[in-house]
């Protein structure tokens, strides 16, 4: 399996954490997959065969065109002949800001691209699914299309995503009071704004990134587990392992951390 992950560019990085391709060749072995929580939305493509996700207990066909919302505990994924993904990560309000998407109608869960944002995006589809542009290209090509379409956005809720940006900065670590009084945003206005532009409360989003950073912490050399739980901000090693299992279903002793995964790869910055 081909992985590819690129970094917007400046002009972007506003909006977009990151585009993402992931391409088996002619490979159709099935391979089921367990995907964890980010703390990122995302816009998915398929150019080959479609996947089966069990989100909820049930096995669903999906279709090719996706937006995946926020997830709150691990799923797994499962390939039902060829990949060929292309996706753009965003950051977690811009689903809202550009498309008006109310992110609380969809955590937890992948849908539909529907016909009236697809019209809009059809430019995004078209350049995503061709075969003869290589990754870098259409990484080129559909961030030019967004930064003329982000241009005829106006921003009026520069409190919310400060906000949200000091806790991915923090990387879960700053106290929900603290961050408050730096942004100076009433914690009435925050639940909102998590409510309608994340689709999570904003002590659910922390212990997501919080998580999310322990896989950064054991790609040093040498890591002992002591030193995760202390720089990733857990009380102790008991809310640590609590924690991991609650979105992975594992124990971190027991994750494969090196295996060649879609968790790994788009958790390991």
């Amino acid at each position: 399996m081909n992985y590819k992950q690129q970094q917007p560019s400046s002009e972007l990085s506003h909006i977009i954490k990151s585009f993402w391709m992931i391409d088996s060749g002619q490979d159709a072995t099935i391979n089921r997959q367990k995907i964890i929580p980010d703390g990122y939305p995302e816009m998915i493509f398929h150019s080959a065969d479609s996947y089966r996700t069990t989100i909820h207990g049930v096995w669903q066909l999906q279709d090719r065109d996706l937006i995946a919302g926020q997830i709150t505990n691990y799923f797994y994924l499962e390939n039902t002949g060829v990949t060929k993904m292309f996706a753009i990560k965003f950051q977690p309000w811009a689903l809202t800001v550009l498309f008006g998407i109310d992110m609380a109608t969809i955590t937890d869960t992948v849908i539909t691209i529907d016909h009236s944002l697809l019209k809009v995006l059809s430019p995004i589809k078209q350049i995503a699914i061709q075969d003869d542009h290589t990754f870098e290209d259409k990484v080129t090509d559909i961030e030019n299309w967004l930064i003329t379409y982000v241009d005829t956005i106006t921003y009026t809720l520069q409190k919310g995503i400060r906000a949200t940006e000091c806790m991915i900065e923090s990387q879960g670590k700053l106290g929900l009071t603290e961050m408050r009084k730096q942004v100076d945003i009433s914690e009435r206005s925050l639940e909102r704004f998590f409510k309608r532009h994340i689709g999570l409360s904003p002590k659910r989003y922390y212990r997501i990134l919080r998580f999310s950073n322990v896989f950064n912490l054991v790609q040093e050399k040498g890591f002992k587990w002591s030193d995760v739980v202390y720089l990733g901000g857990f009380y102790d090693q008991s809310h640590f392992i609590k924690n991991f299992k609650e979105f992975t279903g594992e124990e971190p002793s027991n994750y494969g951390f090196e295996e060649e995964t879609m968790a790994n790869f788009f958790l390991k910055k």
